[in-house]
C-alpha cells in the first residue's frame, strides 16, 4: 500500500468521523426537536423561556413571575411563593399544547364555543419576544375530550387538549407553595421558641449538635430538635384559610407560640418565623408566616412535635460515655461488689475473683446504662447531689481510655414517680444534673459476680476445629465418629459405618450451649455423691492433631438438675435437665 492510498483512507475516515459527530450531536437533536414541535400551537417556544404568566378569569386574575432561581412567585391575587412543580407543569402544558383541528376559521358566534367571554385569557411573556403569547380558552367540546380555544389576534376556533381547560381553571390555592416554611436544615444555626411567655434559645455549633443557651445553658436533645426541624421542613399546608383575617384571635394567633429559625452568621444572618395558633380539633393547627397576613391550616402533628418546654428540649442521656473506650468497670450495691475489665473483644471479672465474664451479660449492662434516659430533672448544680444521693443504692465506676479518673454513677431508690411509673434518682458524681430515671435501672445495674460470670460448662471451641468425637455410656461401648471431608462424618467404633452429620452438629451445639445453674462443688470433692465416680455419659472432642479440646462427664440426676464436670477442672456444676436431653440421645441417634 503506497502513501497516497494511506492518505486517502485517513481523509475518508476523518470525513466519516466528522459526519458521524455532526449527525449525532447536531442533526439528530435538531430533527428530534423539530419532530416534537410539529403540530404545536407555538412551535418556536420552550417552557424554560416563559418569564411570566397571567391567567385572567371572570372571578379573578392570577399573575405569576419566574424568579432568578427558576422558581415562581405569585403576584396576584396575593403576593406569595408559588408551587414550582405545579406551575412548571401548567406552563409546560400551555407551551407544548397541540392543535387537534380547526373548527371554524371565522365563527359568527364565538359565544357558541364559550369564547365571548372566554373562560380564561392566558398571556405568556416569553424571553426575547416583545409581545406576549395570548390564548383564549373556551368551553369543552360535546365529548369532553377537547377544549375550544382561539389564539389571540386570530379569529379561528380550534380544539386543544381538555387539560388546557383544566389547568387554566385551577383554583389559586393550586398555584401556591404548600410548604409551611421553606428552609435548608443544614443552614440552620439557631432556633428561638416562644411558648406561653417562656423563651428558649438553641444554638448549633456543628451540624446535628445543639445546645440550649437560654434561659440557662444545657445540652439539648439532638433527636428532639432534629425531629422538629424535619417535620417543620416537610410540613405541607392543608388549607389556605384566609389572606385577610379580620381578627387573629379567632385563630388563636393574637397570642401565638412562635418558632424563629436563624440561618447564616454575622452579616449573612437571616431569620424566618412561623406563628402557631389554636388547634382545630381533627383538622390541624392554625399558622401564619412571619411578615405575611394570611392564615393557614397545618397538620396537627407539627404542633405535637413543637418542643414546648426546656425539659422537652434537654438532652436526656443519663450517662454519656463511649462504649468502645470503656476499659474497666466496678459495680457496688447491697448485693456485693464486682469488678471487670476488657479482655480483647471479651470481658473478664477481676473482683472478687478472677474468672471469665459472660460478655453478653456485661454488654447488656453497659448498653442498658448507655441507653438510660432521664424522665425528669430535680436539680442542675453538682452541689445538690449529696442532698439527693447521700447514700446511693448502686455505684457504678466507668474507666475510659485516656481518662484521668473514672466516671462515677450514683443511683438511689426514690418514692417519686415519673409518668406514672416508679422512679430512681441518678447523678454522675461531680457533675449535674440530678435526674429521675426508671426505677428498673436499680435492678439492672445491681449485678453480682454470679450474674456476670461466664456460665459455660464446656471449654470454648470452634466447631470447625473438631475432627473427632468420642461418646461413652456407663453400659455400652464407646461411639467414635470422625469428620470425613468438609461436612460429612463417619463412625469408626464400635463398627465402621456412616454417621448423621446433622446429629453431630446437634451434639457440638449442645455442648457449646450448656450453662450451669449453680456450682455444686468448686473443688470437686466427693465425686461419688454427684454420680461422677461412674459417669452416665462421657463426651470428648479432639482436634485434627489429636489434641483434646475437652471432656464432659455427666453424673447423677437429682430433681430438676444433673451434675456435670469437665475433666480438666475440679468444679462440679448443676445444670438443668432440659439442657441435657439432646446429649443423652446422641449415642443412639448419631450412627446411621
Amino acid at each position: 500500500m503506497n502513501w497516497k492510498t494511506i492518505v486517502a483512507l485517513v481523509v475518508l475516515a476523518a470525513g466519516l468521523g466528522g459526519f458521524f459527530y455532526y449527525d449525532t450531536y447536531w442533526l439528530t437533536p435538531a430533527r428530534e426537536k423539530a419532530e416534537s414541535a410539529k403540530g404545536r400551537l407555538w412551535a418556536a417556544v420552550e417552557p424554560k423561556d416563559v418569564e411570566a404568566v397571567t391567567i385572567k378569569r371572570s372571578g379573578d386574575t392570577i399573575r405569576l413571575k419566574r424568579g432568578d432561581d427558576g422558581g415562581w412567585e405569585i403576584l396576584e391575587p396575593v403576593k406569595t411563593r408559588g408551587d414550582r412543580a405545579t406551575i412548571d407543569d401548567v406552563v409546560t402544558g400551555l407551551v407544548t399544547t397541540r392543535v387537534d383541528r380547526e373548527i371554524d376559521p371565522n365563527p359568527a358566534k364565538p359565544q357558541d364555543f364559550g369564547l365571548e367571554p372566554a373562560s380564561a385569557e392566558v398571556r405568556l411573556e416569553v424571553k426575547g419576544r416583545k409581545d406576549p403569547l395570548v390564548l383564549l380558552v373556551g368551553a369543552k367540546s360535546p365529548t369532553g375530550a377537547w377544549t375550544y380555544a382561539r389564539e389571540g389576534g386570530k379569529p379561528a376556533v380550534v380544539t386543544v387538549s381538555e387539560l388546557v381547560g383544566r389547568d387554566t381553571a385551577r383554583p389559586v390555592a393550586d398555584f401556591r407553595d404548600k410548604t409551611v416554611i421553606a428552609f435548608d436544615k443544614k443552614s440552620v444555626t439557631a432556633v428561638d421558641l416562644d411558648v406561653g411567655g417562656d423563651h428558649v434559645s438553641l444554638q448549633s455549633e456543628e451540624p446535628g449538635k445543639w445546645h440550649i443557651v437560654a434561659p440557662n445553658a444545657y445540652r439539648a436533645d439532638a433527636d428532639v430538635v432534629g425531629d422538629f426541624l424535619d417535620k417543620l421542613g416537610a410540613a405541607k399546608i392543608k388549607e389556605f384559610v384566609t389572606d385577610a383575617p379580620g381578627s387573629l384571635s379567632a385563630y388563636g394567633l393574637d397570642k401565638p407560640s412562635v418558632v424563629t429559625l436563624w440561618t447564616g452568621k454575622d452579616k449573612d444572618r437571616a431569620s424566618k418565623t412561623l406563628r402557631f395558633g389554636r388547634v382545630e380539633d381533627k383538622k390541624g393547627v392554625y399558622v401564619a408566616r412571619g411578615g405575611e397576613p394570611g392564615v393557614m391550616l397545618a397538620p396537627e402533628d407539627l404542633w405535637a412535635a413543637f418542643p414546648k418546654t426546656v425539659a422537652a428540649l434537654r438532652d436526656k442521656v443519663a450517662v454519656a460515655y463511649v462504649y468502645d473506650k470503656v476499659s474497666r468497670v466496678d459495680l457496688a450495691s447491697a448485693r456485693g461488689h464486682v469488678g471487670f475489665e476488657r479482655d480483647g473483644t471479651d470481658w473478664k471479672i477481676t473482683e472478687p475473683e478472677r474468672v471469665r465474664a459472660d460478655s453478653g451479660a456485661v454488654n447488656s449492662l453497659l448498653w442498658g446504662l448507655r441507653d438510660l434516659r432521664a424522665s425528669g430533672f430535680l436539680a442542675d448544680a453538682p452541689s445538690a447531689i449529696p442532698r439527693f444521693l447521700d447514700k446511693p443504692d448502686v455505684t457504678v465506676k466507668i474507666w475510659e481510655e485516656d481518662a484521668k479518673a473514672p466516671k462515677t454513677v450514683l443511683l438511689k431508690s426514690s418514692h417519686l414517680q415519673s409518668g406514672g411509673r416508679p422512679a430512681a434518682v441518678l447523678a454522675v458524681e461531680g457533675q449535674g444534673p440530678v435526674m429521675l430515671v426508671d426505677a428498673k435501672a436499680l435492678g439492672d445495674l445491681a449485678k453480682t459476680e454470679a450474674d456476670l460470670r461466664d456460665r459455660s460448662v464446656f471449654p470454648v471451641f470452634d466447631m470447625s476445629a473438631v475432627k473427632r468425637a468420642r461418646l461413652t455410656t456407663a453400659t455400652g461401648k464407646p461411639l467414635v465418629v470422625e469428620q470425613s471431608g468438609e461436612s460429612d462424618w463417619k463412625v469408626l467404633e464400635p463398627a465402621r459405618g456412616p454417621a448423621k452429620a446433622t446429629k453431630v452438629t446437634d451434639l457440638l451445639l449442645a455442648l457449646r450451649s450448656l450453662r450451669w445453674k449453680e456450682i455444686a462443688s468448686p473443688t470437686g470433692e466427693d465425686v461419688a455423691r454427684y454420680g461422677l465416680d461412674h459417669p452416665e455419659l462421657e463426651v470428648s472432642l479432639y482436634k485434627t492433631d489429636g489434641a483434646e479440646l475437652g471432656t464432659l462427664q455427666v453424673g447423677k440426676q437429682t430433681g430438676d438438675v444433673t451434675y456435670l464436670r469437665v475433666k480438666s477442672g475440679p468444679a462440679i456444676y448443676a445444670v438443668e435437665n432440659k439442657g441435657l436431653d439432646d446429649l443423652r440421645r446422641m449415642p443412639s441417634e448419631i450412627p446411621g
